[in-house]
């Protein structure tokens, strides 16, 4: 026992706190927010129970996680690569949708425990260690077009997987990780134009063959109104309303009388907080995210090696892309396409996987030596 307090001393000592009271104070906003969205008859307490423990878990499993050396831990893709790229291919026969999703699959349950989880989202940090080791590989020679090829399907690979789940939402998170991670690496801008301009070429396409009715009236109504005959814009209509009839300061978490968002608890938990605590809450959360994607970025420059720097750029990617897609979802400015708020949004898988690149982003911290020298 002794020599495990000793042991959580040293953790402390030697880890970022700042990241660790950013990530916890969002949790325990988000549990604040659950339990003023139960109190609206909007989420049930299994709901609220749910996000106490998954935040927990999350926590703790950063703690476990960033003790590891991040080197040896990239080392075992071998292991949990493949695993993961079969969790996300198994839903394409077993997988569940949620209640109110249209047509995706992407969620798989857990035998005798009555709840399912989401592989797309342990992919995720799968994919972040994978591409990072790549990149190192690559190194200097990124400029050659085989590697930058093989680094491309790389990329591609778990999108289109997750595409033909119907996530789409997800797997333009994942193209967005990918393309930040590239960009860190220092690719050629004249690579950069020729890849706008084929994503310019292929739009059309993907818009006649890939996207479904639904995915296109939901682009199509954001800016032709009219078009919604179906109430396709019914959430983030009233999302807006929510929003809206904030205010400043908000009419209160726990009134009981709150604008009904249809998933207000998960993809528009923005929206209650828009609602109950107004603009300023509003912007609260929006500085808290931000201040930990610049706290990630920092965690980037300092790092020894480019395995290190990649790894903590795709943790910012996620959440810095995930906040940003939210946001505007709620706010009408980008479609609904299935995307959580890190760490607000009710979502066990979703919430301990961010805890797991946290504590990879950790792991770097505390796996470089520089830092103890260096001052917050």
């Amino acid at each position: 026992m002794k020599k495990f307090w000793h042991g959580l001393v040293r953790y402390w000592k030697e880890t970022d706190k700042i990241l660790l009271f950013l990530c916890f104070v969002c949790s325990t906003y988000s549990v604040v927010l659950m339990c003023g969205i139960h109190n609206s008859g909007m989420a049930t307490i299994r709901a609220v129970q749910m996000q106490i423990i998954t935040s927990l878990l999350g926590l703790l499993a950063a703690m476990v996680i960033s003790s590891f050396d991040y080197r040896f831990l990239s080392k075992l893709w071998k292991l949990y690569y493949p695993i993961c790229i079969g969790l996300v291919v198994l839903t394409y026969f077993f997988g569940q949708q949620r209640v109110e999703s249209v047509d995706d699959k992407a969620w798989l349950p857990i035998p005798f425990l009555g709840i399912n989880f989401q592989p797309s989202e342990l992919l995720k940090i799968a994919f972040i260690l994978t591409f990072a080791l790549h990149l190192e590989k690559v190194g200097d020679d990124i400029k050659n077009i085989k590697n930058l090829i093989l680094l491309c399907l790389h990329g591609a690979l778990p999108a289109v997987l997750i595409h033909f789940q119907g996530d789409d939402g997800t797997a333009l998170i994942f193209l967005l990780i990918f393309l930040a991670m590239l960009f860190s690496a220092g690719i050629q801008w004249r690579y950069i134009a020729i890849a706008v301009a084929a994503l310019l070429i292929a739009a059309p396409l993907a818009w006649v063959y890939l996207m479904s009715n639904d995915q296109k009236l939901r682009i199509l109504a954001l800016f032709f109104p009219d078009l919604d005959t179906n109430g396709i814009l019914y959430q983030q209509y009233n999302a807006k309303i929510a929003i809206g009839s904030g205010g400043g300061f908000g009419e209160g978490l726990f009134t009981g009388e709150h604008v009904y968002v249809p998933e207000i608890h998960n993809d528009f938990i923005f929206s209650f907080v828009g609602q109950s605590l107004g603009f300023v809450g509003c912007m609260s959360v929006i500085l808290l995210l931000f201040f930990m994607c610049v706290r990630l970025l920092s965690f980037s420059r300092r790092s020894n090696d480019l395995l290190g720097g990649y790894i903590c750029i795709g943790v910012f990617a996620t959440i810095a892309f995930q906040s940003i897609v939210n946001i505007g979802m709620n706010l009408s400015i980008l479609p609904v396409i299935g995307v959580t708020l890190p760490f607000f949004s009710y979502g066990g898988t979703s919430v301990t996987t961010l805890y797991i690149g946290i504590g990879l982003a950790l792991s770097v911290y505390i796996h470089n030596k520089d830092h103890l020298f260096l001052d917050d």
